[in-house]
């Protein structure tokens, strides 16, 4: 296993960010989430805070400078990328980043290393190939979806039907039996968007429809087509599913206002294995006082099979891990106990969530706090917290984040969550994201694009001390966060 030294290394604090900095947006997997909540509570509208920053200013900055000198976090997600690469569910990659990080675990010291086993699904992209075969041909680029069934040997050869929503779809009804149904949907926002690609083969498939193809959930394309989970209905047959790019299906929207009636030829020996084994990773801070209260904090260490997975999210468990590390470096040892976890299988399957919470359950009444990192580490603007948190959870929540107001990620969204922390939250755990400024994010998000090379170092740093401020003060704080 690699292994590295931890010298503290000045980064120079004017670099150029890869994307350039935008306005602050809300985490970039909740967008739909924040565009749907109500505004956030003002200060007058909280409970007065129990926590007294003053208490923590000068901790905070230590861990800040820190965070901000030390270029640890960078080497690891570079070595991350380059040397194991993406890591779908069951496959030897992932194992293999399974293995280094508790190795490097331990190496630093952490406290209860371990891994937990995990049965994961274990999908097979496969070869795959789209070709406009009418009026032209064309080779056309595209990324089978994940979990997608594949086609036969020969493939599946039919006219090409473009449709902009599901109204539409509705409207066509059998007119779509033998058709290959393409959704070219622009680009709103990814909750709102995402539904074409999760549901929309199904959907499809309830009119006959043969295959389905889905315009890449991006803003932006440069022939970068973008892959993710579909969901299958159960009481709908399984057709294969693909995501094309948004000139892909820009194009086919052209031919068909012409009356051309454009034909694909879609191949895909996509396939599911049996189930692999797998594990989460744990490690830990043990609390001085409360050992049995814990914060929560962590990302997925697997990612789909295309790119690196750096900023999905390979930059999230390393800078989760990377918080943790550096309060055990200065010595911070909290009241109660900062777990960080490396979950399994968020992309397609979500087991490794579900795993922790169930190995977990006895333990999670004194879980005072989940934190996700999984939406790229960009210029960290703040946190999103549960809006089931109560107010005095809130209160503190946003006179904590005072402490990064010199990073700019002091701000409170009204909600936070994540899909590996959400089976705790089921249980009533408070949950919170770290947001992150992500006007960038679904520029590579799920494309061969996520590579190390899109990671600002400076931008990573200040996730590591946003993270490990706020865990570090809501472990320490003498009152239970929320109580």
């Amino acid at each position: 296993m690699q292994r590295f030294s931890t010298p503290l290394l000045v980064i120079v604090l004017v670099i150029v960010p890869v994307f350039g900095q935008q306005p602050s947006t809300q985490s970039a997997q909740q967008q739909a989430i924040a565009q749907s909540s109500a505004a956030p509570q003002t200060t007058a509208q909280l409970s007065p805070p129990r926590v007294k920053i003053e208490d923590y200013r000068e901790r905070a900055s230590r861990i800040i400078g820190a965070a901000l000198t030390s270029d640890l976090a960078y080497r690891r997600l570079a070595w991350l990328t380059d040397r194991i690469g993406n890591r779908l569910s069951g496959s030897e990659s992932l194992q293999r980043a399974i293995e280094w990080a508790a190795s490097e675990m331990k190496s630093d010291g952490l406290e209860d290393v371990h891994t937990e086993k995990v049965m994961v699904p274990h999908w097979v992209r496969g070869e795959e190939s789209l070709e406009l075969v009418e009026p032209v041909h064309k080779n056309l680029a595209m990324l089978g979806l994940g979990n997608s069934v594949g086609t036969s040997v020969e493939g599946v050869t039919a006219e090409a039907v473009v449709v902009h929503d599901f109204d539409e779809l509705e409207r066509l009804g059998e007119r779509l039996r033998g058709k290959i149904v393409v959704y070219n949907v622009p680009f709103t926002n990814y909750g709102a968007t995402v539904q074409y690609r999760s549901a929309g083969p199904s959907r499809a498939a309830r009119y006959g429809a043969v295959a389905a193809i889905v315009r890449s959930v991006t803003p932006v394309s440069l022939q970068t087509p973008h892959t993710g989970a579909l969901r299958y209905d159960d009481a709908q047959p399984k057709i294969p599913a693909a995501a094309v790019t948004i000139e892909g299906a820009e194009m086919l929207e052209r031919m068909q206002q012409r009356g051309e009636h454009p034909r694909l030829h879609l191949k895909m020996s996509a396939h599911f294995l049996p189930d692999a084994e797998s594990a989460n990773v744990v490690a830990e801070i043990r609390g001085r006082e409360k050992p049995d209260e814990a914060v929560v904090i962590g990302g997925h260490i697997d990612s789909w099979d295309v790119g690196a997975g750096a900023q999905d999210d390979g930059g999230g468990i390393v800078a989760t891990w990377e918080a943790v590390r550096l309060l055990k470096q200065l010595g911070l040892r909290p009241r109660r106990t900062i777990r960080v976890v490396l979950f399994t299988n968020e992309e397609n399957g979500a087991r490794g969530g579900a795993a922790y919470a169930e190995a977990h359950k006895a333990e999670l009444a004194g879980h005072v706090l989940a934190i996700e990192s999984d939406s790229g580490v960009f210029r960290p603007t703040g946190f999103g917290l549960s809006a089931k948190a109560t107010p005095q959870a809130r209160a503190d929540f946003v006179e904590i984040a005072k402490l990064l107001a010199g990073l700019r990620a002091d701000h409170i969204n009204p909600d936070g969550e994540g899909t590996d922390i959400s089976p705790m939250m089921d249980a009533g755990v408070t949950g919170a994201s770290l947001d992150v400024d992500g006007t960038h994010y679904f520029d590579i998000h799920h494309t061969e694009a996520d590579t190390f090379d899109k990671v600002n170092p400076q931008e990573l740093a200040s996730c590591v001390a946003s993270l490990a401020v706020m865990a570090y003060v809501v472990a320490d704080m003498p009152e239970r966060l929320g109580q």
